[in-house]
C-alpha cells in the first residue's frame, strides 16, 4: 500500500521502518530539517534496538522517502496516518495544536480533485475528540464530507521504547476505530500480515482503549510498589512476594474483576483490605492507591443511589442481595448498603433473592444482619412477582440465576424504569430505551 506518515518522532519513526520493511510504500512527512536529512541518508533521528538497520535497509530499497511537503506525500498515498505529538498543557488538557495543523494540511489538499483516501489518526487523542473537533476540521478546510469522500479512522498504538519493533510485529490486538465500513475495510488491509486479533469499533471506543490500557499500567507500577513499600516495613522480600502473585493467571493476572458495575463487598476484601492499611498507618506508611479503593468502591454505591434519585420513582423493587451470586453470605454486600442508603432517603423498598433465607442465615452472617439491617425482613418477599408488581423502578444488584432472567423480563412493565448494577444477562436489557440505566454503561 502507498502510505503517508506526519510526524517521524518516536511513533512515526517505528511505524514507517517496520511498513517499509513489510513492503509498503511509505513516505514520511516532519517539519524538522534535520530529522528529514537523518532519515535520508539512512540514519535513525532517535535511539530504539534494531530501528537504524531498519531504516537504512528500507532507504535504500526505496520504499521509504521522505519530505517535509505534505501535498506530496498526501498525493502519492492512499493511506494517511497522523503520528504527531500530543503534548500536555499545564491542567492535563492535550495539546492538539500539532494534529490540527496536520489535519488543516490534509484538509486543504484533499480540496484539490484526488483518489479516496483515509486519514488515520495514531496520536493518543481523548475519547470523542476525533467525531466532535478533528473531523469537522478537515470536512471544513477541504469542503468534502467525511465518509463520502474520505475515510477516517483512529488507531491507537501500543509501542514501548526498547521494545518497539517488536511491539509492532506481535501486538496483542489492533485496534480500529472507523468512522464507517469502507475506511475499517482499508485500514483493515494495511495490517493484514499480522498474527493478532482486529478489533474494529467505534472511533471513542479506540480512543478509549488507549487510555484504559495506560492508565492500568500505571496502576500496576504504582500497586507494586506500594505492595513493595509495605513488604519492607515487614522485613519481607518485595519481588518473591510479587513474583509468586503473578503466577496466578486465574484472579490477579486475568481479566478477572475487570467488569465495569457494581461495587465490591463479602467477608474477605473489605475486611483485608481495611487491615493491610491499618498496618500501613502502624509503620507511618501512605499508600495513597490501595486508600483510595473503598472510598471508590463507596462512590459506586452512591452513584447507583443518585441515579434513583434523579429518576424520582420511590417505590424500588430491589432483585439481589447477597454480595454475588451462588452464595448467601450478607457480609458487607453492597446491596445492603444501598438498601440502607435508599431507606434513609425516604424510599419504599421490596426485596427478593432466592438464594438468600434470612431464617437459615447463622453465625457471623446473621449477626452482619441483626446489626446492620435488623429490619431487612419485613423487607424482603418470596417471589419475584411480588418484588415487581408494587415497584415503579427495579434494581438489579446481583445476576438472576437463569430461570429468573425470563420470568423478571415477562414482569417488567412498560411504566418501569430498570435499573441495571451488573450488565442484566451480560448485555444493555432490550427494548427498554429511556426506561433502561445502566450504572457504568
Amino acid at each position: 500500500m502507498n502510505v503517508a506518515i506526519f510526524g517521524l518522532g518516536y511513533v512515526g519513526c517505528v511505524t514507517a521502518a517496520c511498513l517499509a520493511r513489510d513492503g509498503h510504500h511509505v513516505t514520511g512527512v516532519d517539519l524538522k530539517p534535520e530529522k528529514v536529512a537523518a532519515i535520508r541518508a539512512g540514519r535513525s533521528p532517535i535511539i530504539e534496538p534494531g530501528l537504524a538497520e531498519l531504516i537504512q535497509s528500507a532507504v535504500a530499497s526505496g520504499r521509504l522517502q521522505v519530505t517535509h511537503n505534505p501535498v506530496q506525500a498526501i498525493h502519492q498515498s492512499d493511506l494517511l496516518l497522523i503520528c504527531v505529538g500530543t503534548p500536555s498543557h499545564p491542567n492535563g488538557d492535550l495539546d492538539l495544536s500539532h494534529v490540527e495543523n496536520v489535519c488543516r494540511d490534509i484538509g486543504r489538499a484533499l480540496a484539490a480533485p484526488t483518489e479516496y483516501k483515509v486519514i488515520v489518526i495514531r496520536s493518543t487523542i481523548l475519547p470523542g475528540r476525533a467525531a466532535s473537533h478533528l473531523l469537522p476540521l478537515l470536512e471544513e478546510a477541504s469542503g468534502l464530507q467525511a465518509g463520502r469522500d474520505f475515510g477516517f479512522c483512529v488507531n491507537p498504538e501500543f509501542l514501548r521504547e526498547g521494545t518497539a519493533i517488536s511491539d509492532f510485529d506481535h501486538p496483542p490486538y489492533t485496534i480500529i476505530g472507523q468512522l464507517d465500513e469502507r475506511s475499517g475495510d482499508c485500514l483493515t488491509e494495511l495490517y493484514a500480515g499480522l498474527a493478532a486479533p482486529i478489533h474494529r469499533v467505534p472511533l471513542g471506543a479506540a480512543e478509549m482503549v488507549k487510555y484504559a490500557s495506560n492508565a492500568f499500567h500505571a496502576l500496576k507500577v504504582t500497586f507494586a510498589n506500594e505492595i513493595g513499600n509495605l513488604c519492607q516495613t515487614f522485613g519481607l522480600d518485595s519481588h518473591q512476594i510479587m513474583d509468586i502473585f503473578a503466577q496466578d493467571s486465574q484472579l490477579n493476572l486475568s481479566p478477572a474483576y475487570l467488569k465495569p458495575g457494581f461495587a465490591f463487598g463479602g467477608s474477605c476484601l473489605p475486611k483485608d483490605l481495611r487491615a493491610l492499611l491499618y498496618a500501613a498507618r502502624q509503620q507511618d506508611l501512605r499508600l495513597p492507591v490501595l486508600e483510595g479503593i473503598l472510598p471508590s468502591n463507596e462512590r459506586q454505591t452512591q452513584r447507583a443511589v443518585d441515579i434513583l434519585l434523579r429518576n424520582g420513582r420511590r417505590k424500588v423493587g430491589l432483585v439481589g442481595l447477597s454480595f454475588k451470586p451462588h452464595t448467601d453470605d450478607l457480609r458487607e454486600s453492597p446491596a445492603i448498603e444501598l438498601a440502607e442508603r435508599l431507606l434513609g432517603k425516604g424510599f419504599e423498598l421490596t426485596i427478593y433473592d432466592r438464594e438468600v433465607s434470612l431464617s437459615q442465615l447463622h453465625g457471623s452472617n446473621r449477626a452482619y444482619i441483626e446489626q446492620t439491617i435488623p429490619h431487612i425482613s419485613s423487607l424482603m418477599r418470596p417471589t419475584l412477582h411480588e418484588t415487581v408488581s408494587p415497584a415503579e423502578a427495579i434494581v438489579i444488584a446481583k445476576q438472576p440465576l437463569p430461570d429468573e432472567y425470563d420470568q423478571l423480563i415477562r414482569l417488567l412493565r412498560p411504566d418501569h424504569v430498570l435499573i441495571d448494577l451488573v450488565r442484566l444477562n451480560g448485555q444493555v436489557a432490550p427494548d427498554f430505551g429511556g426506561r433502561y440505566y445502566g450504572i457504568c454503561w
